[in-house]
């Protein structure tokens, strides 16, 4: 009769149990991964002696390999633009030496924990997720910029209204307005408005059920109401323009100007102009097949006073 060893078998189980429990508890832990984005981000990173990498689209092979192996173990990932420049100023600030891949580590998780420039990964190639990144890091700047012009604009000198909070709002109202007598369908609107620095652009997606509320996403909804309030705000040109796609009919775009706190309707004529225009050269452009454009529509809200 062969003998048992129980000691060693139940030590075996219990590695077994802890190697298993190990894995799952792994696929608890999210992980933040950073990507320099481009080659002039990359080539500021290669003065460092421990980045040992001398060719961008190596480079991001090898971040698609890694991203991919993280996946495939169940963990939560994410993507972070990892800036340069940014990653000097902090090492200088924490008193970090940068030349270390723990500082670079340690820079990539603030950059996910103070609301980065940060997407998911779903499984999408390096090739998406890159301008995906960039894409949001522009929208944080323009987000962070039409803040801090509405706040720089304290309480009017006469009734002691915040300027700022007062065009927060008007703008929320003309959002509300405009999603409600776009009617049914999927409608993207830009809001440009031109600001004492930079040109601010703020894009918002938005699906309209035939029944039932507007789904739209709510980052998008607040950037696009702060630009919007910025443009009231300073009382300069800008406009809004709307495209609306459906079932079975060609693209609608309507358009509208700032004035007056609000938005005015542009005619057929100028919303044709805006679109066959090249803003560059002024020169003609064809129109785009497939698409009508139409006045913008009145929104039903009186005209305000944001005192300045």
């Amino acid at each position: 009769m062969a003998h048992i060893n129980r000691r060693n078998t139940n030590r075996k189980q219990h590695r077994q149990t802890g190697r298993s429990e190990l894995r799952a508890l792994r696929r608890e832990v999210p992980c933040t991964v950073g990507l320099l984005a481009d080659e002039e981000d990359f080539a500021a990173m290669r003065r460092y002696r421990t980045f040992t990498f001398d060719n961008h689209q190596r480079y991001l092979r090898q971040v698609d390999a890694l991203l991919h192996s993280l996946a495939t173990q169940g963990a939560h990932t994410a993507v972070a633009l990892f800036d340069p420049e940014e990653f000097v100023e902090y090492c200088a600030e924490a008193g970090l030496d940068p030349d270390t891949a723990a500082s670079r580590g340690r820079f990539t998780a603030r950059v996910a924990a103070t609301g980065g420039a940060v997407v998911p990964y779903t499984g999408q190639p390096v090739s998406h997720l890159a301008p995906q990144l960039i894409n949001t890091a522009v929208r944080r700047a323009t987000w962070e910029y039409a803040t801090m012009v509405l706040a720089d604009l304290g309480d009017c000198a006469e009734c002691g209204v915040d300027i700022g909070r007062a065009s927060f709002d008007r703008a929320s109202l003309i959002l509300t307005h405009l999603i409600e007598r776009a009617g049914p369908g999927t409608h993207h609107l830009v809001c440009s408005v031109p600001a004492p620095d930079e040109q601010l652009l703020a894009a918002l997606h938005v699906e309209r059920p035939d029944t039932g509320p507007a789904r739209l996403d709510a980052s998008e909804s607040a950037e696009f109401v702060t630009v919007l309030a910025a443009g009231i705000a300073l009382g300069g040109s800008g406009g809004v323009v709307l495209r609306t796609t459906g079932p079975d009919a060609p693209d609608r775009l309507h358009g509208w100007r700032l004035r007056n706190s609000g938005l005015a309707p542009l005619s057929e004529a100028q919303v044709f102009s805006a679109y066959c225009t090249d803003a560059d050269t002024g020169e003609p452009l064809s129109p785009e097949p497939g698409v009508e454009y139409r006045a913008g529509f009145d929104l039903g809200i009186e005209d305000a006073d944001i005192h300045r």
